[in-house]
């Protein structure tokens, strides 16, 4: 095997471990943030779970910047921060060349990625509460998922009333987080690219 080909495959190997192990640490404490910020109860399996992965780091860094109006401030500047070393990481293994590397760009591009993770992160709690209604619907996650999507899904169900029993505004609003991905999300991480 030749050096190219073995340089590539560690390359490969080491932006699998990225995607694999600091995406979900940033995905992880932008999710606490969020959950503090709705005021979601964490006293359930996944809210222990959150806290446990990232309470020695959080906390930490608590003693410095506190929470704001309710907001986890320092969550949020460690999901950004882990947002910053996953994509100066990701690209330097790409090759990016470091000589001149514009930090409004990098942060510009990190703070989209983080608006595209909590847009995901909504698809991701409205799939698993549809799912869980069909299945489980006293499920331990009901009220987590419940303070986490009412108030995206409460100004749909004022104005567009159930067909029958089916409540259409899950799938209105998996669309219409789908439409901000492909349209303004896309156009705006084009523009933070671009400042690269």
């Amino acid at each position: 095997m030749n050096w190219v080909v073995q340089t590539k495959m560690l390359n490969e190997a080491l932006l699998f471990l990225l995607d694999t192990l600091v995406q979900p640490f940033a995905a992880l404490l932008l999710l606490r943030f969020h959950l503090q910020w709705l005021r979601a109860p964490l006293r359930n399996p996944l809210g222990e779970f959150i806290m446990t992965l990232t309470n020695f780091l959080v906390l930490r860094v608590r003693r410095y910047i506190p929470p704001v109006k309710g907001f986890d401030i320092a969550s949020l500047l460690l999901a950004f921060l882990v947002e910053v070393i996953y994509l100066v990481a990701m690209i330097g293994i790409q090759g990016f060349n470091f000589a001149e590397f514009p930090l409004i760009g990098l942060f510009a591009w990190a703070a989209v990625k983080l608006l595209k993770l909590s847009i995901y992160l909504l698809m991701g709690a409205l799939f698993v509460q549809a799912i869980l209604s069909w299945f489980n619907p006293h499920s331990p996650f009901e009220g987590l998922l419940n303070v986490v999507t009412y108030p995206f899904l409460a100004p749909l169900r004022r104005r567009i009333p159930p067909l029958g029993n089916i409540d259409l505004t899950v799938l209105i609003l998996i669309i219409a987080c789908q439409l901000i991905l492909i349209v303004p999300m896309s156009w705006l991480e084009s523009i933070a690219v671009r400042l690269l």
